[in-house]
């Protein structure tokens, strides 16, 4: 479990194919300290740790998490949001976010502000339902408030902080970026499906 709280960027610096697998290397500021084994958030996808050789650290997507995500578009030097998962006597800054992208959306405006920034994205409509004015959801696993909704789009407004510490300042218009809806919502809308049976 995350937060959507960024704690590093990362680097690609390596990118290896075996069968439907791809396994990325990493080189971000906390790679030596991770452990082989432990789940970290890659733009806002759980992928586990399996080597550690100084400041970089390799991951292996499957094909599910290629289809799903847009790490099929991450080429060298490509940069990566890091978040580690929540202790236990963490705080919650951001909101509940697993680490599971449910689709990928398209930013199809992106304005400076004199001082903050703001993107818009396009989603399938299917989904538009999970995204609520003043909202949470996670783009590339960074945890935002949404505003401006409507049955195809969202938008996102960017502070300093947030634009300076992420890699939400890469995105221009034309990008995929990979979205995580609020789990709560996702649980009422099942329910509310199922009751409908």
């Amino acid at each position: 479990m995350f937060t959507g709280i960024i704690e590093s960027i990362g680097h690609i610096s390596g990118i290896r194919q075996s069968g439907t697998n791809t396994s990325f290397d990493i080189t971000s500021p906390i790679s030596h300290e991770l452990k082989i084994d432990q789940s970290l958030s890659h733009n806002g996808v759980c992928l586990t740790i399996e080597s550690i050789s100084g400041q970089t650290h390799t991951v292996t997507a499957i094909s599910e998490t290629l289809q799903k995500t847009n790490l099929s578009s991450w080429t060298n030097g490509t940069a990566v949001n890091l978040e580690r998962c929540l202790p236990l006597n963490g705080r919650i800054d951001g909101h509940w976010v697993q680490g599971h992208v449910d689709t990928t959306a398209s930013c199809i405006e992106a304005i400076t502000k004199n001082g903050s920034w703001e993107y818009c994205f396009s989603i399938p409509s299917e989904f538009a339902s999970l995204v609520i004015e003043k909202g949470s959801i996670a783009i590339n696993g960074t945890s935002l408030t949404v505003f401006d909704v409507t049955s195809t789009s969202f938008r996102v407004a960017i502070i300093p902080y947030t634009y300076q510490h992420t890699t939400i300042h890469t995105i221009v218009k034309g990008s995929s970026v990979n979205i995580e809806f609020d789990i709560l919502g996702k649980y009422i809308l099942r329910h509310l499906q199922l009751k409908a049976i």
